[in-house]
């Protein structure tokens, strides 16, 4: 969507165990939770490639997880915050 504006939020939430989570099911199938350091090991990180109709490419960031996959638009506000909080090791 043209227009659309995301405002990420990284906070310490606290034990995960804690929390209740009651996502909206119409925007989201599954929450799961991924560590730093896996989030860091390059056999988890990926590139996925994409061509318009019009010729034009790009490329995006994915991170793997098992069954999970995390891309898109998680994936590149994903790598931008590992590129702030851990300069140097991303």
């Amino acid at each position: 969507q043209h227009g659309m504006t995301v405002a990420p939020v990284v906070a310490n939430l606290g034990p995960l165990e804690a929390l209740t989570l009651t996502p909206n099911p119409d925007e989201v199938e599954e929450v799961f939770t991924l560590p730093l350091a896996h989030l860091l090991r390059e056999e988890n990180q990926g590139y996925t490639h994409f061509r318009t109709a019009s010729g034009y490419g790009y490329t995006l960031p994915v991170f793997l997880n098992g069954p999970h996959k995390v891309w898109g638009l998680t994936a590149m506000v994903t790598e931008l915050t590992l590129e702030l909080l851990l300069p140097g090791r991303y």
